[in-house]
């Protein structure tokens, strides 16, 4: 955008200077050369978009390329976690059922006790009242019926006894060693349970890293799909100021040739008093020169954009012809020195626009004011209010845009301020 001020600002005080010779000549060969500069630019921008163009593409192939490895291994994380999930299951039934054989270990032991105590209790009694023998059975039966059942009742009550401790000896020895094959059943599949925690732990690793890296590249994409918008409408802006600038030259061309069919003609006329007194009286503004102290800071303020090139971090660079001043919007712009209005009025991308020529090829110009104050052929002293600050065309924010021009060509104010 400030090369399309420069450009619009540029035209118009080639257009409307007078057309003497060698000075036109220097500007047309001026517009020229930036016109080979614009073509060198564009150049170098359509690369540079071809080099952005390629690296999206690289990037995006990555970024396809980690998809695949994202989806396998966020399938293998799904099955690890599946197999996890599956091994602890049975790692708790297996504590379960250890549990169990622990309470039914502990009942078996209570009842082997038990008996234990039964046992001995008889044999205490057996011992302080020895059971009948044989003899005495016989003796003392009615019946040989009674009789042997009496025998067969003593000999069963013996055999209960031993029966019933030897079946609870056995039990609880079955329980232990079952107990005690759960409890190593549970150890390896706490093992295998861990096993699988830490496989499934570094696969989630892994698919997060594979993640954030997808994401990364995504990022960088993005960032270098943004430069390369920005190159393409530099390309586009580069090319539209170079056909305005082929444009100008070609008008200054046309008007090259006017002033050199005058000057042929005038060369051809016979010379006359009137003539040569315009000549003498030619190159005299009428409207002051800059005195030996400079120009006046048309306001004060801080300078918020200095004067020449500003990059792009792509590379691409623009020219701003003057320094932006802030200050409030509504605050009155001083004539920097004296001298005639040229131009007051609207101009792309300046806004409300005033140009004052001081004499001597120096010119001064004052861009985005509010309001302007001033007429096209006013004369104006050094100081004088000629406008107010604003923010019109292509700005952000109100501030003063100021130029200093030498034969139309921007210069640093600084070196005049």
């Amino acid at each position: 955008m400030a090369r399309r001020l420069l450009l619009s600002l540029a035209v118009f005080l080639i257009l409307a200077a007078p057309a003497a010779g060698d000075d036109i000549h220097h500007r047309k060969a001026e517009l020229d050369s930036r016109i080979a500069g614009l073509q060198s630019k564009i150049t170098h921008a359509k690369a540079h978009e071809g080099v952005l163009t390629q690296q999206i593409t690289a990037v995006s192939d990555k970024i396809d390329a980690l998809q695949g490895n994202v989806a396998r291994a966020q399938s293998q994380l799904d099955t690890l976690e599946g197999q996890l999930a599956a091994s602890q299951q049975k790692l708790d039934r297996v504590t379960e059922l250890y549990k169990l054989q622990t309470r039914r270990l502990k009942l078996l032991r209570k009842s082997y006790a038990i008996a234990l105590k039964r046992l001995d209790r008889r044999v205490l009694q057996a011992y302080e009242t020895p059971d009948p023998d044989a003899i005495d059975v016989l003796l003392s039966a009615t019946s040989m019926s009674a009789m042997l059942s009496d025998i067969e009742y003593l000999a069963q009550i013996g055999r209960q006894d031993k029966h019933v401790s030897d079946q609870l000896d056995q039990a609880k020895r079955a329980m232990t060693a079952a107990r005690e094959r759960t409890h190593v059943l549970k150890g390896q599949v706490a093992a295998a349970t861990a096993a699988i925690r830490r496989r499934t732990e570094q696969q989630h690793a892994v698919t997060v890293a594979l993640i954030s890296s997808q994401q990364q590249l995504a990022v960088a994409r993005a960032s270098k799909r943004d430069a390369l918008a920005s190159v393409q409408v530099n390309v586009k802006e580069f090319v539209g100021e170079a056909t305005q600038l082929q444009a100008a030259s070609s008008a200054l061309e046309a008007k090259i040739q006017a002033a050199e069919r005058a000057a042929a003609a005038r060369a051809a006329a016979p010379s006359s008093p009137s003539s040569s007194s315009s000549s003498s009286s030619s190159g005299s503004t009428g409207s002051g020169h800059v005195s030996s102290s400079g120009l006046i800071w048309p306001v004060n303020g801080p300078i918020t954009s200095p004067f020449g090139s500003r990059c792009l971090p792509n590379g691409d660079c623009s020219f701003h012809p003057g320094i932006d001043i802030g200050v409030p919007a509504g605050t009155p712009i001083h004539a920097a020195a004296a001298g005639s209005v040229i131009y007051a009025g609207v101009m792309s991308g300046y806004g409300n626009l005033t140009v004052i020529d001081h004499g001597n090829g120096l010119a001064t110009a004052y861009g985005h004011q509010s309001a302007i104050g001033v007429s096209v052929g006013q004369s104006v002293s050094q100081g004088q209010v000629i406008g107010s600050v604003g923010c019109t065309g292509y700005c952000f924010g109100a501030h003063l845009h100021f130029e200093v021009r030498v034969n139309g060509v921007p210069v640093n104010p600084l070196s005049y301020l």
